[in-house]
């Protein structure tokens, strides 16, 4: 992958002065024309051996674009707040929106490859990075964004001459740190293990451009046009509809699924649900409260029928915690900013850290539910959103936070006994809305796509937990009794 980069490339002053005005104009008309038209982001990942001119070339695209219009991020060694978060967090939340170009400094290939360099991870650890990663920069692709990355490279020789020149120099001395001293002691080993992870992550729809930075001009008119090339393209190239690869998904040729074989009339008399209620509550609390929870999250998503009662079940929920530790997020229609970012985005910007709880009235399933059977967004799309979803969910649960999920299941009769209480009910009718009404004639469209999201999504580290709901108490107990249970086991599991 290094090969022609370790070839003595050059440009002359005169090529420099000559094409660097006419390379910048172009490069401020793409950067209007992408915000123009709003189709889709830019993401661009700055990585390389250090010495290489990886900032100079950052600042430089910086100061020829609009910096209304473009985001820097750099990303070095995580804060508190983002290590109690898993590790993608912090880049979830530094995408650039539609429109606009984020410049990512040392993004999530950074850290990989310096673990494997100083021992910190094996290359089975490696290879399971590598393949996050390239989930992630598929998922990116699939959702529109344009993902070029640079890999600015040097041999040890190039790199060396470099560091002398910048730390002989009082006005650059500063720029050569101890860190960059231990990273360039170890120049094979991060050659090599680099040599590799480039290798496995360069990709059809995120490829590495490799890049020798000992040159400047070079290196800035190799990255500026490969930047406006790539823009211009995906810019004057018609949108197309992602093409459908996927077998269609059918009901049980003989209509048995897991919502009917519940049992959903499960009931508890009002005297036990009393009784149940303080006990399940009371350990609930003491759960959050114990010093184990410090060192976990809890991610609880609510989905359900209309009418079945979510919103009761979660106010048994939050009426056991502690405000200070829960946040709740009512999910509604995504916002003009949640549609200019991927899907998943409005969810992983509230993942919660260590020693708290987020509760979903309504979540990431939305996609394979309303918007699968409403046809707000094409099949491809949903059928994809259930392996984002499985990888989004292993991300969580890897780095120790508790999801836990909950269908609450009502049969149509009694929602329909629902559905007429609340007309009838002054301080419930805002709860039924023609939308519910709508969405009632489709039930059976709806159940298909809930088995399916039950078959699809429902892991050993988060499974799918059937709420027989049609006796609200005997929903809100269960609910209560799983998550008491999901904690403990937690818990337990802790060394």
């Amino acid at each position: 992958m290094f090969q022609s980069a370790r070839l003595p490339h050059t440009i002359d002053k005169a090529t420099w002065h000559a094409e660097e005005p006419k390379l910048r104009e172009a490069l401020l008309n793409a950067q209007y024309d992408l915000k123009q038209s709003g189709r889709f982001p830019v993401v661009l990942v700055i990585g390389g051996v250090e010495g290489a001119g990886k900032s100079e070339t950052v600042n430089l695209l910086s100061s020829w674009m609009d910096p209304r219009h473009l985001v820097v991020h750099a990303f070095p060694e995580e804060s508190d707040e983002e290590r109690d978060r898993p590790r993608m967090w912090r880049y979830w939340r530094a995408l650039p929106p539609k429109g606009r170009i984020g410049i990512l400094f040392g993004a999530w290939h950074t850290a990989p490859i310096v673990d494997r360099v100083f021992e910190r991870i094996d290359d089975a650890h490696l290879d399971q990075r590598v393949q996050e990663i390239l989930r992630f920069e598929r998922m990116l692709a699939d959702e529109g964004a344009l993902v070029l990355k640079f890999w600015f490279h040097l041999t040890e020789k190039q790199q060396k001459k470099r560091f002398r020149e910048l730390a002989d120099d009082p006005r650059t001395a500063w720029r050569v740190t101890n860190l960059e001293r231990k990273y360039r002691s170890r120049f094979a080993r991060f050659e090599e293990v680099s040599e590799r992870f480039v290798r496995a992550t360069s990709t059809a729809e995120a490829p590495w451009i490799v890049v020798n930075g000992r040159d400047a001009p070079y290196r800035n008119l190799t990255v500026g046009r490969t930047l406006l090339a790539a823009l211009r393209e995906r810019l004057d190239q018609k949108p197309a509809p992602t093409p459908d690869r996927s077998p269609p998904l059918i009901a049980s040729v003989d209509r048995v699924n897991v919502l009917r074989a519940l049992t959903l009339d499960r009931a508890l008399r009002e005297d036990r649900y009393e009784r149940e209620l303080e006990k399940w509550q009371g350990r609930l609390a003491l759960r959050t409260r114990d010093k184990k929870f410090k060192r976990t999250a809890l991610v609880a998503a609510f989905e359900g029928n209309d009418a079945a009662g979510k919103g009761g079940a979660i106010r048994r929920v939050t009426g056991a915690l502690d405000a200070r530790v829960y946040h709740g997020i009512s999910v509604a229609a995504p916002t003009e900013e949640e549609r200019a970012q991927p899907y998943l985005w409005r969810f992983w910007r509230h993942v919660p850290r260590r020693g708290r709880v987020a509760i979903f009235d309504r979540s990431w399933y939305g996609r394979v539910l309303v918007e699968r059977v409403e046809g707000f967004c094409a099949e491809p799309d949903w059928m994809r959103a259930y392996g984002e979803i499985n990888d989004f969910e292993a991300q969580l649960a890897a780095h120790g936070i508790v999801v836990a999920k909950f269908w609450l299941a009502i049969d149509k009769a009694e929602q329909l006994r629902r559905f007429k209480s609340r007309e009838h009910t002054a301080f419930k009718r805002f709860k039924i809305t023609d939308e519910d009404w709508r969405n009632r004639k489709k039930w059976d469209d709806y159940e298909l796509a809930v088995c399916d999201m039950i078959d699809r999504t429902s892991t050993d580290r988060a499974p799918w937990t059937l709420v027989e709901a049609n006796h609200k108490p005997w929903a809100r107990i269960k609910v209560l009794k799983t998550l008491v249970k999901r904690l403990e086991d937690a818990f337990d599991a802790m060394p």
